[in-house]
């Protein structure tokens, strides 16, 4: 087995000590964050801003997803942080729940959008994917911690757990001996149905990108995480069970989900009609300098290199305008010419009148 912690080391009066879990969930926090900023990027708007917001959404997220997880136990009949309230702060060891990390970090990006002005939709098609990603990546870590696993089972997959990480119904390692008993890795599922959804968002998100609709993305994410999740909690035996029932809390809301992101698919293609959707925009609103900016570094501008395609059509312009001046000079020239002939022919009809006077004077003085 790995050891949960990587390295430990004593300074003045505290331990300090880095663990896996910890180590994973924030190399999937950056990981998702990453990928999230290249999306906001590739829709029009400053990619750079989610990382304004992971300074706000990740550490409360952590909190919710702590917090949702201390209750979860509690629900379940345990007494754990009841009977050790300082365990609850205690993170490292394990113990965070994606729903409440994500309830959490959705109301906080909320408010953070909207004191910045900056479009919810966007942010939340760009995330949807983003947070399976980081959730896959930091799933190994309940491996090495030895959680999150399910019943016995006889598949070959089958991973060993350790007595002291068993849970009551499977600490009889008369019964389940250490050697021979494996169980599901619950986990390693969640962890390749997360990739598989992230895949199959980023392929539609490319296939179909002209009919993409403004939260259509993250519908499709909340119909196939709460299908995803609610498969998976069958295989979660440590999960509190809703009354005598097979069903728990997490399963129903899992469940809730998936319908809330299937209606909301059909009333954004009008299959379904609300009076709370009649203004849903059909395009993001993006900041005009943000759009520009991104434009700016998705096209880069071409190199004003002169084709021969150009430079024949200045050849070409050239030469009419050269053309048109000819004409223009030789108008001019012409109508000098005429201009002239016309003076030529008043003067010697004025002169040959002149003449005709002088001989008819003549004539008359001789007679």
């Amino acid at each position: 087995m790995i050891d949960p912690v990587i390295f430990s080391f004593k300074l003045i009066y505290w331990t300090i000590t880095l663990r896996w879990y910890g180590v994973l969930v924030m190399l999937g926090a950056v990981a998702g964050a990453w990928w999230a900023e290249r999306e906001i990027r590739r829709r029009g708007e400053n990619g750079e801003v989610i990382w304004d917001a992971m300074v706000w959404v990740l550490p409360i997220g952590i909190i919710g997803a702590r917090l949702w997880y201390v209750v979860n136990n509690i629900l379940s009949g345990s007494t754990y942080y009841t009977d050790n309230p300082a365990k609850i702060i205690n993170i490292p060891e394990g113990g965070l729940h994606f729903f409440g990390g994500l309830l959490f970090g959705v109301i906080t990006l909320y408010f953070f959008l909207k004191r910045n002005g900056l479009d919810t939709w966007l942010f939340l098609d760009a995330l949807a994917p983003a947070t399976l990603l980081g959730q896959a990546i930091a799933r190994p870590a309940n491996f090495i911690n030895q959680e999150l696993y399910g019943q016995p089972t006889q598949l070959p997959w089958g991973i060993q757990i350790l007595g002291e990480h068993r849970l009551p119904q499977y600490s009889d390692l008369t019964q389940f001996p250490v050697d021979t008993t494996r169980f599901h890795p619950t986990f390693a599922y969640e962890m390749i149905l997360n990739i598989l959804i992230v895949l199959f968002l980023w392929w539609l998100s490319r296939r179909y990108e002209e009919e993409m609709k403004p939260g259509a993305l993250f519908s499709a994410w909340l119909l196939l995480a709460g299908l995803s999740r609610t498969f998976i909690e069958f295989f979660r035996p440590d999960q509190t069970l809703i009354g005598n029932t097979f069903i728990t809390y997490t399963m129903l809301v899992s469940f809730l989900m998936a319908v809330v992101g299937l209606i909301m698919l059909l009333v954004r293609y009008g299959k379904l009609q609300f009076a709370l959707a009649e203004n849903w925009e059909e395009e993001y609103q993006v900041k005009k300098a943000a759009k520009q900016e991104a434009a700016a570094i998705t096209r880069p501008a071409a190199p004003s290199v002169e084709t021969p395609v150009s430079l024949n059509k200045k050849v070409s312009r050239k030469k009419s305008a050269n053309v048109v001046l000819l004409t223009k000079d030789k108008k001019k020239v012409a109508t000098k010419k005429a201009a002239k002939k016309t003076s030529t022919k008043k003067t010697s009809a004025s002169g040959t009148a002149a003449k005709k006077t002088t001989v008819a004077a003549k004539r008359k003085s001789y007679s």
